[in-house]
């Protein structure tokens, strides 16, 4: 149990370190390719910060303990929902909450993907296992199509959307969306391309193998501490995996760039459901009906708190309660209340 708990940790604080170096040369290479924030783009970044993700997911799906993954997608949503939480609080000296700055209606359409996908993963649930197409569920192909037309139709919608400055509320965020990305992307290209190619690639590795060593120290960690490998994946393990999206999340807000920020969180957290799919390949077997009854809490509890959020971006309180504002107040309110509920429902069975 020591020696897991140790390996625990050095994994997690490798992921946060790997991941923030992994973000920046990302962005880095985005822009010598010009793709910036286009289709390709948003593939790239969502698959480059879900590292950890994908390592756990093909572990476990390899070994065939596809409980820990199910619990690090679907609690790693809630989770990494809650960072906008920490976000907003980091901007309690300078003004207006979050939500207000960063209001636009294209994060409202990032928001309105993550609800999609997480409904899907609900309804497949309920299909039967036995039924496979090419390796995989139903449900999981039908979250890889909804959230490839999802972001097809959230690119296009930049700067085209029909309504006043393309969907941008007066009075957010005064640089250009993308801003921090430049930012971080011009610090990393100063290693030149070889050098920027180098830090990607130990940057993966280290990620990948700190992903690894999480699961499979994970897994120690729950038996030993008389914990479900669905409890442990969606609490502590999504915790330590969120780890970089809180890093890279402050890093955009401190240079202005606050739609980048919560653009980042909804990003990821679309994507993380296409790893059924994965793990369906892997496995063999459909992955969405042996969601349990716990994943289907943590996935309601996921929606509720990016609906908290979406409506923040479009009704921009300014109010603060405290260091917060009021959705985000709300938002940590109904995620202290659900996780009782889901200590409480956890232990019952």
């Amino acid at each position: 149990m020591v020696a897991a708990a140790a390996i625990f940790c050095v994994a997690a604080a490798a992921v946060w370190i790997a991941g923030v170096s992994l973000s920046a040369t990302t962005d880095s290479l985005e822009r010598r390719f010009g793709l910036g924030e286009a289709l390709g783009g948003l593939v790239i970044l969502s698959i480059a910060t879900n590292l950890p993700e994908i390592a756990i997911t093909t572990s476990a799906a390899v070994s065939g303990e596809l409980g820990i993954a199910i619990g690090n997608i679907l609690g790693g949503i809630a989770i990494q929902t809650m960072v906008l939480v920490i976000l907003d609080a980091a901007l309690h000296r300078s003004g207006t909450p979050l939500t207000h700055r960063a209001a636009s209606l294209v994060l409202v359409l990032e928001g309105a993907l993550v609800i999609a996908v997480l409904i899907v993963a609900m309804m497949g649930h309920f299909l039967p296992g036995s039924l496979l197409l090419w390796r995989v569920g139903p449900g999981e192909l039908l979250i890889v199509g909804i959230w490839a037309v999802g972001l097809w139709l959230i690119d296009r919608s930049r700067d085209r959307l029909p309504w006043h400055a393309a969907g941008n509320a007066p009075g957010g965020q005064v640089v250009e969306r993308g801003h921090a990305t430049e930012m971080r992307a011009t610090g990393a290209m100063a290693a030149g391309r070889r050098g920027v190619l180098l830090r990607l690639v130990v940057a993966s590795v280290v990620t990948l193998v700190a992903g690894l060593a999480l699961e499979q120290s994970g897994e120690r960690l729950a038996s030993g501490l008389g914990l479900s490998g669905v409890v442990f994946g969606a609490t502590v393990l999504a915790a330590s995996t969120s780890l970089p999206e809180i890093s890279t999340g402050i890093a955009s807000v401190r240079l202005g760039d606050y739609q980048l920020a919560v653009s980042d969180i909804f990003g990821g957290n679309a994507f993380l459901p296409v790893l059924f799919s994965w793990a369906g390949l892997l496995s063999g077997r459909a992955v969405l009906p042996e969601i349990t009854s716990v994943d289907l809490y943590l996935t309601g509890l996921g929606i509720l708190l990016t609906v908290v959020f979406v409506w923040g971006l479009i009704a921009r309180p300014v109010r603060r309660v405290g260091p917060l504002g009021v959705d985000s107040a709300v938002a940590l309110a109904l995620y202290a209340v659900g996780m009782i509920g889901f200590a409480t429902f956890a232990g019952s069975l």
